[in-house]
Order: C-alpha cells, then sequence, then structure tokens
C-alpha cells in the first residue's frame, strides 16, 4: 500500500472517504435518542444518514477492491461516486424533509426510489464490468444520470416545501423568532444540492478531476454530520412545534372558519372584562418581573403565566394594546437594551442582547435597527442620540 503516502493519488482519497463514512456511521449509531413518539422521526433519520454513509464506505472499498481488474479506474470511480451521491443525496434529503414534515415525502415513496436506485446502479456496474458494449453502457449511464436529476430536483422541491412549512410552524408555535434553529438544514441542503451539481461536472472534465470531488465530498459529510450532531443535542424546541400534531391530535394550522372561531373565543361582556383587568395586573407584574426577557417558550406557557388561555391573550392584545404581543414584547426587549448599553459600556452587545432575551444575535441586531434606526453599537457610541452623530 506503498499508494497510501501519496495524498494526491485517487484510491489514497478514497480510502479517507471509506473511514470518515465508516467512522460517521458509527458515530451516528451509538449516539443514543430517547425512544418516544418525541423522537420517532430523529431516530429514524439518524439511522438512515447512518446506512447512507455505509453505503459510500462499501462503495468507496468496492472501487479499491476492484481496481487491479479495472483498465479505465478513474472513469470507473466516477461511477461509483456517481452511487454514492445518489445514495446519500436521497438519504439525507429523505432525514431532513422528514424531520421537518414527516407527511412531505411519505416513506412508501423513499422505499420505491430505493429500489429504482439500486437496480439502475447494479446496471450501471454491470454493464461497465462485464465489458458489454458501448451501447449498453451508454444506455446504463443515461438513466442512472436522468434518475439522479429527476431524483434531486425532486428532493429540492419537496425539501423548499417542507422548509416553509416549518417556518410558518415555528412561528405559529414559539412567540419567538426561531428560524435560526433549523437556518442549518437549508444551508446543509444547499451544499449537498451543489454537492451534486460539481459531480455532474467533474464527470465531463479531464481524467485528474474525480479525486478532488472526493476529497470535497469527505469534507462535506463532515460537516453536515457535525451540524447533524449538534442538532441532535439541541433539538427539543424544535421537535416541540414539529411533534405537536402528533402529541396533541390537533394541527398547528385548522381552516380558516375553524381558525377565526378559536382566535375569538364565544365569551361574554361581562366575564371579557372580568378578564382583561386580571390579564392588565398580570402583565404589570410580568413586566415588573422581567419576563419578557425569557425565550423558548410556548404561547400556552405564556399566557399561563398571566393567568389566562392563549385565545384570550391574543384578545386582549388585539382589542386593549391594539399591537401584536411578540411586537410588543421585542419593544420591551429593545427598550431594555436601550438602557443595558448605555448603563455598562463594557459588556459586548451580543451579551446585552442575550441579558434582554435575544437568544440569536442576528435577530437582536435586526429587531435593533428596525425599532431604533441604528445598531447597538452605534446608539453605544453616541450616547443614545444616533441622529446627532
Amino acid at each position: 500500500m506503498d499508494f497510501l503516502t501519496d495524498l494526491t493519488d485517487i484510491r489514497t482519497i478514497q480510502w479517507l472517504a471509506c473511514a470518515a463514512s465508516c467512522m460517521l456511521a458509527f458515530i451516528l449509531l451509538v449516539i443514543k435518542i430517547p425512544h418516544t413518539e418525541y423522537t420517532k422521526r430523529l431516530n429514524n433519520a439518524k439511522v438512515t444518514i447512518a446506512v447512507s454513509f455505509l453505503i459510500c464506505g462499501f462503495m468507496m472499498a468496492f472501487s479499491l477492491y476492484e481496481y487491479p481488474a479495472v483498465w479505465e479506474y478513474e472513469k470507473f470511480s466516477s461511477l461509483t461516486m456517481l452511487i454514492t451521491a445518489s445514495f446519500s443525496t436521497m438519504a439525507i434529503s429523505y432525514s431532513m424533509i422528514n424531520i421537518l414534515d414527516d407527511r412531505t415525502v411519505p416513506g412508501n415513496t423513499f422505499i420505491i426510489n430505493t429500489f429504482l436506485l439500486t437496480a439502475s446502479s447494479i446496471a450501471l456496474l454491470g454493464a461497465f464490468l462485464g465489458g458489454q458494449s458501448r451501447w449498453h453502457f451508454a444506455i446504463a449511464l443515461t438513466v442512472s444520470l436522468l434518475l439522479f436529476i429527476s431524483q434531486s430536483t425532486y428532493y429540492i422541491l419537496k425539501f423548499d416545501n417542507a422548509y416553509r412549512k416549518s417556518l410558518k410552524t415555528l412561528s405559529a408555535y414559539y412567540d419567538e423568532d426561531e428560524d435560526h434553529k433549523i437556518r442549518w438544514l437549508r444551508f446543509c441542503y444547499i451544499i449537498a444540492m451543489l454537492t451534486d451539481i460539481f459531480l455532474l461536472v467533474y464527470m465531463v472534465l479531464p481524467n485528474g478531476f474525480m479525486k478532488i470531488y472526493i476529497a470535497w465530498y469527505i469534507l462535506f459529510i463532515l460537516y453536515f454530520s457535525a451540524n447533524f450532531i449538534s442538532f441532535l443535542g439541541s433539538h427539543k424546541i424544535v421537535l416541540d412545534a414539529f411533534a405537536h400534531r402528533t402529541l396533541s391530535g390537533q394541527d398547528l394550522f385548522p381552516p380558516k372558519t375553524q381558525k377565526l372561531k378559536d382566535n375569538e373565543p364565544a365569551i361574554d361582556r361581562k366575564r371579557k372584562e372580568m378578564e382583561f383587568r386580571k390579564i392588565s395586573r398580570n402583565i404589570k407584574e410580568w413586566i415588573a418581573e422581567k419576563k419578557y426577557r425569557e425565550y423558548d417558550k410556548t404561547r400556552e406557557e405564556i399566557a399561563g403565566e398571566m393567568g389566562t388561555t392563549k385565545e384570550i391573550l391574543q384578545l386582549y392584545f388585539n382589542t386593549v394594546i391594539k399591537q401584536d404581543f411578540r411586537n410588543w414584547r421585542t419593544e420591551l426587549r429593545i427598550n431594555d437594551a436601550k438602557k443595558m448599553l448605555l448603563e455598562d459600556k463594557q459588556a459586548s452587545t451580543n451579551l446585552v442582547g442575550e441579558m434582554c432575551g435575544f437568544s440569536d444575535r442576528s435577530n437582536f441586531h435586526t429587531q435593533f435597527v428596525k425599532l431604533v434606526g441604528c445598531s447597538p453599537k452605534k446608539w453605544r457610541e453616541t450616547d443614545g442620540k444616533p441622529e446627532k452623530a
């Protein structure tokens, strides 16, 4: 194995890909997540991705095993990489979509895609290794490429649909901007699709470029796995919202007629006045205790702290405050931050934002600029008088 000392040899890169894939698959499989209905989809995603990494490792090992019998090894490596990328893209796509919305891609569709991909892969390798005519190989390669492209297109559309729905779900479940909790999914998915495009480009380039692609693929699976493993340890806030329908049997987005009815609970005037007076008292205490700084809370939890239901609380804000609760609370947080930035100029703006209730740095900056008209840094540097700067 003298070639292992040469990092520019394609077989060295394939050995590294094989080792990295198997190692990541093992790490994912040994990570334990409580087996409940609450985390069922996450467990399925973890196992599916681990299996796809094992397939990647197998294909790299298979390529190295066949090396002595293959004349055009660079071309053969591009075929095995096409199969590897097809399986991993499908598995990662299905898993990520299933985490966001288990109704977007049915399990039967995934099984059919897996069967078609397996059949086309066997036919492609058989046509190449079996020494069949160029026409047989060209047909098998064309079918594999068409399947690869159609599969990628299908999952891109499905992921976009699931991601948009998930943003609405988080917005409906939390009175907080929690988009950043799933932003890594979209970023990783964009990289995965770019990886697919790179493969199609590399397959038409002269020999010598496939090892660059395999090295890129190693970096991609390492980056994706690091983010996915991190997500396994901080997934609760996301799954709280996405598992709501499974756990409660209630849809966050009921029909419009039902939604209007829910948002305007049947309540007589006398009882409404009593409820509103109670909420008004509780809100004052809630503000005095600075509970608006707390985040990662559902609407039900916030309404419970104010001694009412989320429907009546929403009615109170619509009719009395004349403002949405989220925007009202954001103003309280920003006003708090404005004071803290001037009182303690040694504290970092990120720390001030976190102390005032913003779990995401970019969200704090965006909301501050939106309400104040300048950045937190400029507000501090001008002693709260940015208009005179």
